[in-house]
């Protein structure tokens, strides 16, 4: 089973268990004799995380290569920026079993090619046009006259190394941090990264489960940092890394239990990569803060501007040989890591340059963040394009509408960007404004529209 919503713009995602299951082994079968077919390799490495439905699903997946005569390194257990280095490291194609942040009744698929760089939309729509034309019978699987071969590999020791030859972690002071894996990838990473380091290291929920008992893996939602952010006053610790499930995305909290703001992480990461590299390029999404942008020409950077998802993002990384990339999710994009995004490596960033200031980490992203902003709301809506355009309307003669990734709307002192998800059945808002009086008026305007209130 296929179904064609599981396909997304950026990869593969969809519910796999319970009463109404939209893909299933015989489907992920399919789609590894698809992707045989279509790929030019001789061999790829494959993992998966700690869902209950990877190791069956990537076992299928695995069986459907092999017979298209294709060899596999079987990684097992990874997150998925243990994934990509892999493809780096070992120069092949990768493929991930992840649902990400979703639910535990979801699974799906994230797929690069060599060095981990993204594959082309197209790829996508090619993969769902074959794999679910064998999946419905209408089409024979590709088969080998010699079928590959299937090697296990665990990459976590490399991994690790490589991560700590890319940031001098040298002459720091004690550092004690909270790391909230939310039960995903990051329980089985961090301890092996940080550890080693030193670090004194408060884990919340780090034991594996795909079930996610204690909180969902999204730290876009603030009800899910809040148990980083009492663990981090009731201890008195310098900050806290939350990851989501598959660990390729982190966030980071304060001394204080604030929530640092992805922009600011991105700024503060930038500034430092253009010390290495002056006049260096880095890459944004549409919904980055302004101030990142400031912040980079002011330290003689050059600052390119994405679509949001990390598909686009890589694509310009690789284009304009950019040195690093942030996004407002807390995705960060690193060209040491093959233009890949990786949390755990820009947790290591954060942490070396706060062990290396006499100052706590508010006072030191204090001059990252120069306005205020609503922070991403989701809204369901039956008609994203009539949302959007609605809201257009609405505005117009206040500020200039770029359409492109959404909505982009452009006031003297202000922005406000809807967008449809690219993986779930939402509406985004994200607004930017000189005060937070002026955000919140225009938040409450933008919601009152596209709700119907």
């Amino acid at each position: 089973m296929l179904e064609p919503v599981i396909f997304k713009a950026n990869d593969i995602r969809g519910v796999v268990s319970g009463e109404n299951p939209e893909w299933d082994i015989a489907g992920a079968r399919a789609l590894g004799a698809a992707y045989a077919g279509l790929i030019e390799e001789t061999s790829i490495v494959v993992s998966h995380d700690m869902r209950a439905s990877g190791p069956e699903l990537s076992a299928a997946f695995i069986e459907g290569v092999t017979s298209g005569g294709i060899s596999v390194v079987e990684a097992g257990l990874a997150s998925t920026d243990e994934l990509w280095f892999a493809s780096g490291f070992l120069d092949c194609p990768g493929v991930q079993f992840t649902a990400s942040h979703n639910p535990a009744s979801y699974n799906g698929v994230k797929f690069c090619r060599r060095q981990a760089q993204p594959v082309e939309p197209s790829f996508l729509t090619d993969l769902a046009a074959s794999a679910r034309a064998i999946d419905a019978g209408q089409a024979e699987p590709p088969r080998a006259e010699v079928a590959g071969t299937v090697t296990q590999r665990d990459i976590m020791p490399d991994y690790v190394a490589y991560l700590h030859k890319l940031v001098d972690l040298t002459g720091l002071r004690p550092l004690t941090v909270v790391v909230d894996a939310g039960n995903g990838m990051a329980g089985l990473t961090a301890p092996a990264v940080l550890e080693p380091l030193g670090v004194t290291v408060i884990g919340l929920y780090l034991d594996l489960d795909g079930s996610f008992p204690n909180h969902q893996p999204n730290p876009l939602e603030p009800a899910n940092l809040v148990d980083a952010q009492e663990a981090v006053r009731r201890h008195g610790a310098d900050l806290a890394l939350v990851f989501d499930g598959d660990a390729d995305r982190c966030f980071v909290i304060d001394e204080r239990g604030e929530v640092v703001p992805p922009s600011a992480v991105t700024a503060m990461i930038a500034v430092g990569e253009l010390e290495k590299e002056p006049h260096g390029t880095i890459v944004v999404n549409t919904i980055t803060s302004n101030a990142v942008r400031e912040i980079v020409a002011e330290h003689g950077g050059t600052v390119v501007e994405s679509r949001v998802g990390h598909t686009y993002v890589k694509a310009l990384m690789a284009e304009h040989h950019a040195i690093f990339g942030g996004e407002h999710s807390a995705h960060y994009y690193f060209r040491d890591f093959w233009g890949a995004d990786t949390g755990m490596l820009a947790g290591l960033h954060v942490l070396a340059q706060a062990g290396r200031s006499d100052q706590p980490l508010s006072q030191m992203v204090a001059q990252f963040t120069r306005y205020a902003a609503s922070g991403e709301i989701n809204s369901t809506v039956v008609d994203p394009q009539a949302s959007m355009r609605q809201v257009a309307d609405a505005f117009a003669g206040r500020g200039s509408a770029q359409w492109g990734d959404g909505v982009k709307i452009v006031g003297p002192t202000w922005w406000v960007n809807l967008r449809p998800s690219n993986t779930e059945p939402l509406l985004r808002l994200n607004v930017e404004a000189s005060s937070p009086q002026e955000m919140a008026a225009l938040r409450d305007e933008v919601l009152a529209l596209v709700r119907g209130s």
